[in-house]
């Protein structure tokens, strides 16, 4: 297996050392890495342009996770692609449960990320039935593709700001390809948190939601009543926090109306993306269509 890892970073120097020092200890020394960096203010590009086990360093512009994974993609070399967030340490297993699967035939293969919750829901390894269509999620922080699968996919769609790893595995499941779940795949937040967990961006992950069921299932009842019954139970968690005083009617208010509109945005957005690109792939922002993610690359390979 010839293995490159794409670590994705953006001011998190102290979490990515500890990330490379696992990534050096845990992978053989044939493994590529490719760091993609930006825009960072912490004196990243430094610290990783002097370590020796860092083949490419690609510095970006943009605050986009997906534009960070197809720049890390559109210069690694390896028939099978890792990607990885800078602010996680992978386990001594993480190298030899990749190459296990891989070796038993698996398209992609995915693992846990421990030391924070990274799902809204359920068990992340069990398949979700979409329109009678069954789909695996995975964590775009730590999962591995076989080459082959990311041409397929044209990697990842850079018009979501976030859940596009979501939206990939959505994809994955319509072209037919299988995703293994692996717990000794894990990686861990090692430093850098106070186990405290960050308020969700409603107008973002509503617009995703609704981009990515538009996109990928078309304008149809079953896309309206998953978006809608989201916002239902959503709404309804945030009125038992106006009760137990942990937030207020305002901010409920507030968060209800980015809700519906970053929702219409993204369902309407969803339905032009699915008619702009009919292949199977339903990717009109994938890797394939810029070549101007870079602004700077650093090769020692």
């Amino acid at each position: 297996m010839e293995l490159s890892v794409v670590v994705s970073t953006l001011n998190d120097r102290e979490q990515l050392l500890s990330c490379l020092d696992a990534l050096h200890d845990a992978t053989p020394s044939s493994t590529e890495v490719v760091v993609v960096n930006g825009p960072s203010s912490d004196g990243t590009t430094g610290m990783v342009r002097d370590r020796e086990d860092v083949d490419v360093l690609v510095e970006i512009s943009e605050r986009n996770p997906n534009v960070s994974r197809n720049a890390g993609l559109s210069v690694a070399t390896g028939d099978v692609v890792a990607f990885l967030g800078g602010e996680y340490a992978v386990e001594p297993g993480w190298y030899a449960a990749v190459e296990r699967a891989i070796h038993d035939g698996a398209d992609v293969v995915t693992g846990p990320i421990t030391g924070e919750d990274r799902f809204d829901a359920g068990d992340p390894s069990t398949p979700r039935t979409i329109a009678g269509r069954e789909v695996t999620l995975f964590d775009g922080d730590n999962v591995a593709f076989d080459r082959t699968v990311l041409e397929a996919l044209d990697g990842f769609d850079e018009y979501l700001e976030g859940d596009g790893a979501r939206d990939c595995a959505h994809r994955v499941a319509r072209l037919g390809f299988d995703v293994d779940w692996a717990m000794e795949m894990a990686a861990r937040r090692e430093v850098g948190t106070d186990g405290g967990k960050t308020e969700p961006d409603w107008g973002v992950t509503y617009r995703a939601l609704g981009y990515r069921l538009a996109k990928n299932y078309g304008p149809r009842p079953t896309v309206f009543a998953r978006t809608v019954g989201s916002a239902i139970r959503d709404g309804a968690v945030s009125v038992r926090g106006i009760v137990s005083g942990e937030a207020t009617p305002t901010d409920w208010l507030s968060n209800g109306t980015d809700v519906v509109a970053n929702a219409a945005a993204g369902l309407r957005d969803g339905v032009r993306a699915r008619y702009s690109d009919r292949s199977a792939r339903r990717n009109p922002n994938g890797l394939s269509v810029r070549h101007d993610r870079a602004v700077r690359v650093y090769d020692r390979r």
